[in-house]
Parts: C-alpha cells; sequence; structure tokens
C-alpha cells in the first residue's frame, strides 16, 4: 500500500513510519523541518497539509491509500494565562491538532473518490478525548475530542464508497520524549493510574497503526482504538 503518515519523526509517528516501511509498503513520512527521508511542513501554515499531501502524492506516482494523522502537540496553557496567551495556546494545538488533520482528511477523501479506489484514514486520538486531561491542557482533550467526532463523522459518510476510517486513542506513551519523566516522580503517579503497570511502547501503538492501515475489516470503521493499559475504559 501507498501510506502517508505525519509527524512522522518521533514518537508514534517514527515507530509506525518504520513499521510500515518493514512490512514492505511505501511510505512517505512529515515532519516540521523535514529531512533527507522525511517531507517538511509546518501545519501552523494553512497551506501546509495541500503541500505535503502533492509532494506525497508525486513520490507515490498519483496514488495514496492509507493516510494516518499522526502529528500533534502538547503543550500547556495555564488556566490563568492572558487572553492573549490563552487564545494563541488554543490557536495554535487547535490549528495542528485538527484543522490540519481535517484538511489532509478532505484531501484523502477526495482523492479516494475522484480515483474510485478504497481508502483508509488513521487519526491518532487520545485516552484525553474521553477522560479529559490536566488544568493546562483542556485545548488538547479538546482538540482529541474533536478529532474522534470527526472519525465517527468520515466513518458514516463515506463507507458506502469503500472509504474507511478509525481512530486510535493513546494513554501515555513511553518514547524518548518522556523516558526522563517516567523516570521521575511524576512517572511513579502515572503508572499507579494504569492498571497494566506499565506506560504503552510507541511499538504497541505503531503495531495498532499497522493494523488499522492494512488489516482491519471493513466493518470495523468508525471504531476507536484505545492503547491505554486500561487506564481509562468506556
Amino acid at each position: 500500500m501507498n501510506i502517508l503518515i505525519t509527524g512522522a519523526s518521533r514518537g508514534i509517528g517514527a515507530a509506525a513510519y518504520a513499521l510500515l516501511r518493514k512490512h514492505g509498503h511505501r511510505v512517505v513520512g512529515h515532519s516540521t523541518k523535514g529531512s533527507d527521508e522525511l517531507v517538511a511542513g509546518d501545519l501552523m501554515d494553512p497551506s501546509a497539509p495541500r503541500n505535503i499531501w502533492d509532494t506525497a502524492l508525486a513520490e507515490l506516482d498519483g496514488q495514496i491509500d492509507v493516510l494516518v494523522n499522526n502529528a500533534g502537540i502538547y503543550e500547556a496553557v495555564a488556566d490563568n494565562a492572558t487572553d492573549d496567551e490563552w487564545h494563541g495556546g488554543w490557536a495554535r494545538t487547535m490549528t495542528i491538532n485538527l484543522q490540519a488533520a481535517a484538511d489532509l482528511g478532505k484531501l484523502a477523501v477526495s482523492h479516494f473518490l475522484d480515483l474510485g479506489i478504497p481508502g483508509r484514514i488513521i487519526n491518532i486520538a487520545s485516552r484525553a478525548a474521553f477522560r479529559g486531561d490536566s488544568p493546562q491542557h483542556w485545548h488538547y482533550a479538546a482538540s482529541k475530542g474533536a478529532m474522534v467526532a470527526m472519525t465517527r463523522t468520515i466513518a458514516r459518510g463515506y463507507a458506502g464508497d469503500g472509504v474507511l476510517c478509525f481512530a486510535v486513542a493513546p494513554g501515555f506513551t513511553v518514547s524518548e520524549m518522556t523516558e526522563e519523566y517516567l523516570q521521575g516522580r511524576g512517572g511513579k503517579k502515572i503508572v499507579a493510574d494504569i492498571p497494566l503497570g506499565r506506560v504503552a511502547s510507541t511499538d504497541e501503538v505503531a503495531e495498532t497503526i499497522r493494523w488499522l492501515a492494512t488489516e482491519a475489516p471493513a466493518s470495523a470503521t468508525g471504531s476507536v482504538i484505545d492503547v491505554n493499559g486500561a487506564s481509562y475504559v468506556r
């Protein structure tokens, strides 16, 4: 399959990018600054989603079968921040986490319909969509809750055309970005809240993405797969 994945430079995105390529798929990855392997694109720029899509389409000889909307940010905004800081934090988080994913999703759906081919979209949400997040992350939880609603809307709207849409909702995930924190006192509190007794690995989330992108049955469209060690069940 030909696959585009955003936010592929680290964490879950890098693990999924490597795993999908290992399984023989043609994969174009994206990161903010780009690299020799990854397409560049700052998702705060309204033109970036289309530029990323068009670049990936050219690299994949005119056909993309799967879009993985993984790129996102997790930036705190205090509940006593100034109005400008508050609005700026909300705008940045909603633009990168939601609007850019929506823009790419729109391009993917149009592509699938125009070519008359089946296609899949996998949106990386969060358990925060269901259980909320910290007092400094109202905007993050809101962006992920909206992503889940968008996933279900796409699934319901286009299943008859062979376009499937899924979401993955990880909990806290161990990666190079979180390893130091997990080894400190904060990590003990996080692990204590997880019945499994540990946080998820990026490889576990990547395997979930791979399965949804390539093997999940069509009847599962609209599903949200939790990967959080039962720290939130619904």
